[in-house]
């Protein structure tokens, strides 16, 4: 068992570091946060969940020429990944109107966009992750020009793949947040997770409001069935992996 000492421990994960200072250890977690952690709770088996969902769209994402920062999972619930500089910056890509969308532009919950729309948000607890336009992003120099339309262009990207990807399971991608950071060669690679904690998913099937979430809407709404709900996501990510060889 190689070394690993405590590097930073966030709302879902613990990171580690390693024996080799380009490569971290990930840690998921079952605690369960919402609305900048103001309500706590935990989902259980949420974090093998989310350790495996992501491990099989990272590499359905590597397969398409997306750069992750994934390596391997060495337990259930821990992924090795390459050790970057994250840029502080969320960025979220909406297909379906939902969520704070709906809060600050009166659109109706389930409103289909025209097109994809992608938004960045600072990351900063203490100022509550404000959405940012991109001249403020560039005038706090939290990005270059260059690496702003890659972050535009690869989260679209990765829009596609997932969108498709998630209708054969049966799920509707409404929205979900990316992360990115710079590797050692100052190369962008796709960071973070991909999970029910990180997207909004809905039934395909089930019209109804409530019934059809299955993310983690269910846990900041207090709707239950939470650990279900990720577990359904869980057997129809693996099942359509399995299927499509």
């Amino acid at each position: 068992m190689s070394a690993r000492s405590l590097l930073y421990e966030g709302k879902a994960k613990i990171i580690y570091t390693t024996d080799d200072p380009e490569v971290l250890l990930a840690h998921f977690k079952d605690d369960a946060t919402a609305y900048n952690a103001q309500k706590r709770g935990s989902i259980i088996g949420k974090g093998e969940i989310n350790c495996t969902i992501s491990k099989v769209l990272f590499q359905q994402l590597e397969n398409h020429q997306i750069q992750t920062h994934f390596i391997d999972c060495p337990a259930a619930n821990e992924m090795r990944v390459r050790a970057l500089q994250i840029l502080p910056i969320e960025v979220v890509v909406r297909n379906i109107a939902a969520g704070s969308l709906c809060q600050q532009t009166g659109l109706s919950l389930g409103t289909v966009l025209k097109q994809p729309l992608v938004e960045f948000y600072y990351k900063n607890d203490q100022l509550g992750d404000p959405l940012l336009t991109r001249d403020r992003l560039l005038l706090m120099e939290l990005a270059t020009p260059k690496q702003v339309e890659q972050l535009q262009q690869t989260a679209l990207r990765i829009n596609t793949y997932l969108s498709n990807f998630f209708q054969t399971c049966g799920i509707t991608l409404v929205d979900f947040k990316l992360e990115f950071g710079l590797d050692s060669q100052q190369q962008l690679l796709l960071a973070d997770e991909i999970s029910p904690d990180t997207c909004r998913l809905w039934n395909s099937s089930d019209t109804d409001p409530n019934s059809r979430v299955m993310d983690k809407d269910r846990f900041r709404r207090d709707l239950g069935n939470v650990e279900n709900a990720y577990q359904q996501v869980l057997e129809r990510v693996l099942a359509q992996t399995a299927a499509s060889g």
